[in-house]
């Protein structure tokens, strides 16, 4: 749920989502749509679809071993890492934003890329506990050593950091406006369909744009929706 979805909209949405399918058993015997519609709210609806994947792929329990994960749909190296450290506690290295920002600046004197990220932490990580290593990571990127306003001065590593008192604050990019992105007519026609199935003109009609029957054909060969004759609905 955290990716691409801040921590505020995914918590009370992950306390939910655990009541209604508590196992990865009762996530596996549900439908796709019964998952989807638990899933409103957070967008990118891939990501539920490839979690119900997931979960009728291994309804007992998930194996911990970073290249099976890797196999599984929607789950990359860096989702793999993490979960293998964080629900197995192996010391695998692995970067997100915040982890590639921390590190890099440390060593670097600048954000690190991915792979020279991972090469740093897998260097510096202690050898016992490395999930409380990634967690301080995360949590110190995610507060402390911000991407624009970094507080330098109350930060604990401030006296072995290249970058100390020097990150330099990265203007916000103004975007220009536009109409509503493909993703986003994606979500709102998932969002009509989680309250009753309809047919393409009538979402067409009720969304007014052109790009739904387009949009509809993409939902349908990703098996987030599906065709019953004339009406497109959410999967059972």
């Amino acid at each position: 749920m955290l990716q691409q979805t801040q921590v505020a909209r995914a918590l009370p949405a992950y306390h939910k989502f655990l009541v209604r399918f508590p196992t990865l058993g009762a996530l596996a015997r549900s439908s796709v749509g019964d998952v989807l519609r638990a899933w409103s709210g957070l967008g990118y609806n891939r990501r539920a679809r490839d979690l119900h994947r997931i979960a009728r792929l291994h309804p007992r329990r998930l194996p911990l071993d970073t290249a099976a994960l890797d196999a599984l749909p929607g789950i990359g190296a860096y989702t793999a890492g993490a979960v293998v450290c964080f629900a197995g506690g192996r010391r695998v290295a692995f970067a997100d934003t915040n982890i590639k920002r921390v590190l890099g600046r440390l060593v670097l004197g600048r954000v690190a890329t991915e792979r020279e990220a991972i090469a740093i932490d897998e260097r510096l990580m202690l050898r016992r506990h490395p999930d409380r290593w990634h967690h301080a990571l995360m949590d110190l990127g995610a507060t402390v050593c911000l991407a624009r306003a970094p507080a330098c001065p109350s930060c604990p590593l401030r006296a072995e950091c290249r970058s100390r008192d020097r990150a330099v604050a990265v203007p916000r990019r103004r975007q220009t406006p536009f109409g509503p992105s493909d993703r986003r007519v994606r979500g709102r026609i998932v969002a009509l369909l989680r309250e009753r199935s309809q047919s393409v003109a009538a979402l067409r009609r009720a969304l007014g744009d052109a790009r739904v029957p387009r949009l509809v054909d993409a939902l349908v060969e990703e098996g987030i929706v599906e065709r019953r004759g004339p009406a497109v609905r959410l999967p059972v």
